[in-house]
């Protein structure tokens, strides 16, 4: 299974090679990231200690959060750190866990994704069931099926990339380890591997996307029994999961989807689902949810109330 190889390591070319670029690249991307981590924090923080936000629905959004801060780490902090080096060598062994987490916590998002898309299903359309569908354990034991789905998607995509041979030229023209970019670089034929790739990666984004959205088409279409309070709060909950999927997945299923070609656009791509689509999602999550925003404001009342006091 595993290959020879005779590189030990890659040079990254990142978004840029002009040294101006590279500084305003730096700049953009820590601002990014900076506000990816505080705001997944906050929403982690907030939903871990506010006792009006302990529904499934939010138990979902916690790890949602917690995969997108660990998702956007993959990526952001080597990207921030390679725009200030003239030099970006990465080790072949470095190489291969960014591609293991890269998938690991991306596979866990939209595995996440497909778990709110459920809750809300049973919420809106089973709503007297609800209680009894969504218990605690049952949403332990789905956050814990979603862990190995995400391992498993993750060992393929890995098993993939340790078989590629590199034997010629170790120049990586993207800004993170990914299979597109490495199956450029292989010695082998690329037709079978980007099959395989297309059938795990592509299939896993591609059937997840259209099994979503036919879910909130489902969930909308039944709004119309609801009364207009219930339908507005509903439909606002799920206008935002909405575009949460579709940020996301455009990108994977432009990425993921095709033949081994490359466009000169695919790392402007992989930087929105990879760095902003984790930076979105809590403006999008907090900004459309008066109880998340409220859970916040309680929270930041008593921390600043606890801290006068002293």
């Amino acid at each position: 299974m595993w290959q020879n190889i005779s590189i030990t390591e890659f040079i990254l070319l990142g978004l840029t090679q002009d040294p101006t670029k590279k500084k305003m690249v730096f700049v953009i991307f820590f601002i990014f990231y900076v506000g990816t981590m505080i705001g997944n924090l906050l929403i982690i923080v907030t939903i871990k200690f506010s006792r009006t936000l302990q529904s499934p629905m939010y138990y979902f959004l916690f790890y949602l959060s917690l995969a997108d801060s660990c998702f956007s780490t993959t990526t952001a902090p080597r990207l921030l750190v390679d725009s200030l080096s003239t030099k970006k060598v990465i080790t072949y062994n470095e190489c291969m866990t960014q591609v293991f987490a890269l998938h690991l916590f991306g596979g866990m998002e939209i595995f996440v994704l497909i778990l709110m898309a459920a809750d809300r299903y049973v919420a809106i359309c089973k709503p007297l069931h609800y209680p009894s569908i969504m218990r605690q354990q049952v949403c332990t034991i789905l956050i814990i099926l979603a862990w190995i789905g995400a391992f498993i998607h993750s060992i393929t995509q890995i098993i993939l990339a340790l078989r590629m041979p590199f034997c010629g030229p170790n120049l990586i023209d993207h800004y993170c380890c990914d299979l597109q970019p490495l199956l450029k670089l292989a010695c082998m034929d690329k037709y079978m591997i980007n099959l395989l790739m297309v059938s795990n990666s592509g299939a896993l984004c591609s059937s997840s996307f259209v099994i979503l959205m036919i879910s909130y088409i489902v969930i909308l279409h039944s709004l119309r029994n609801h009364s207009a309070e219930g339908r507005k709060k509903a439909l606002s909950t799920c206008t935002s999961h909405i575009i949460v999927v579709i940020l996301f997945f455009g990108p994977c299923i432009f990425i993921y989807t095709r033949p081994p070609t490359t466009f000169p656009i695919d790392k402007m791509v992989a930087v929105f689902y990879t760095i902003g689509t984790p930076f979105l999602n809590p403006f999008i999550y907090t900004l459309r949810n008066a109880e998340v925003k409220n859970a916040m404001r309680k929270l930041w009342h008593i921390t600043t109330t606890s801290e006068s006091k002293r």
